[in-house]
């Protein structure tokens, strides 16, 4: 049933009842070496060998007396390796010995200690967990493995194990002092991640803001609130401050498919398209099968085939992510500004003509929302050719066609009559 621990107390009893019961020694021996503790099974070995065993008995008292003997050496080498700093060398001893002594819970715990040397946590993690179920009462363990947790960023499983510490001692002071932190820290990111669902970006980032005031020294929470921040700058539609913020994630962490695709996001409220395909394209070198990088480099190549032609939102001075009331105000002010009328000379009543219809084509596709929407994607829904079906557009509008037409009539404080000969 794999419960070493349970059967050793009966062993003894038998031997305690029958000295010379060498089955029952050599059965205690194999599991004191897998315990690691080499002094009481070489004593076994040796006490099996002196009891008249049988010869299948003697060649496997020998056998294991020989290896017991081998783990003592290594076990020295480990020792002094660890103890000149030569981690890299004390791993390969301690590797040699557990896979003999595998339930021996304090080399576990100093290969752990090596691997933090090394820098590499979640194998020291391993070798703590199989600690703490290997040692009753592992506190240490614990506190270990939840503080190596914290340091990688993942302030869930360090809460979680910072818990199992406090249930063996409620009392431990690291281990409580260490639990207040995580725990502040986890509500903080629990807050944040709900603002951010509910679409509160402000807030969520005032919360991030918050994780990195909080826990300055692990860098891991900085570049994660740092990414978390950037998301919600570009779904805010601040794109200065996302592509800002976007660029410090990715000087650290060039591969960070998150801050790419964001401040791709980011770059298509700016126009500029070339630098959003650029993000697009190194994302989905990391993430092909990602349906929202597809999609977003879909869009940025069809927003760039349409920048070079007409541009509603240049048409109009706005931006990409103006409001209703700024396209209708921005609007007013430009018709009044190119009315033909205001024009004599022929040349520029033909000019003014121009514009005036470019003016009033963006003002009804930017003023429909299932019609801005088109635009967006990166689709004219005035233009012929990109109407799928091709023909002739209803949209398309001559001068003729605007006659009589008053712009300022929704509700505004203009009216402007207009006369054509």
């Amino acid at each position: 049933m794999g419960k070493s621990k349970a059967a050793l107390p009966d062993l003894t009893k038998v031997i305690e009842l029958k000295m010379d019961f060498t089955a029952a020694r050599l059965q205690r021996g194999h599991l004191l070496l897998k315990q690691g503790k080499l002094d009481e099974a070489e004593d076994d070995f040796k006490k099996v060998l002196k009891s008249n065993p049988s010869e299948n008995e003697e060649k496997e008292a020998q056998s294991q007396l020989r290896k017991a003997d081998e783990m003592q050496h290594l076990r020295s080498q480990a020792l002094y390796a660890f103890e000149s700093a030569d981690y890299t060398a004390a791993i390969t001893f301690l590797d040699k010995i557990l896979e003999v002594c595998v339930w021996d819970a304090e080399l576990r715990e100093l290969r752990a200690e090596c691997f933090i040397k090394e820098g590499e946590p979640r194998k020291a993690i391993s070798d703590l967990k199989a600690a703490s179920k290997l040692k009753n009462d592992n506190t240490e363990a614990f506190y270990k493995i939840s503080i190596l947790y914290y340091q990688l960023g993942d302030h869930e499983l360090s809460l979680s194990e910072v818990r199992e510490c406090l249930k063996l001692d409620q009392d431990h002071k690291r281990c409580f002092a260490h639990y207040k932190q995580v725990k502040k820290l986890n509500k903080l990111i629990e807050s944040a991640e709900e603002l951010i669902r509910d679409g509160r970006y402000a807030d969520a980032t005032s919360k991030y803001e918050s994780v990195m005031k909080t826990e300055p020294s692990v860098s891991e929470y900085s570049i994660r609130s740092k990414e978390r921040i950037c998301h919600c700058f570009s779904k805010d539609e601040k794109p200065v401050e996302a592509i800002r913020i976007c660029s410090e994630v990715l000087q650290i962490e060039p591969d960070n498919v998150n801050a790419l695709r964001d401040r791709a996001e980011a770059y298509l409220i700016e126009e500029m398209y070339d630098e959003a395909i650029q993000d697009y394209e190194t994302a989905q070198e990391h993430n092909e099968n990602d349906q929202q990088i597809r999609e977003g480099l879909e869009k940025a190549h069809r927003l760039l085939k349409q920048s070079q032609k007409r541009d509603y939102y240049k048409i109009l001075g706005v931006k990409r992510n103006a409001k209703k009331q700024e396209i209708i105000k921005a609007y007013r002010k430009l018709a009044m500004q190119w009315h033909p009328d205001n024009f004599q000379n022929e040349e520029e009543k033909k000019k003014a003509e121009k514009k005036f219809i470019d003016i009033a084509a963006a003002k009804e596709v930017l003023s429909d929302p299932e019609m801005r929407k088109k635009f967006d994607d990166g689709e004219d829904p005035l233009d012929a050719e990109s109407q799928q079906g091709g023909g002739g557009n209803p949209f398309h509008r001559s001068w003729n066609s605007w006659q009589g037409f008053n712009p300022f009539s929704s509700g505004g404080p203009f009216r402007f009559k207009f006369h054509f000969n």
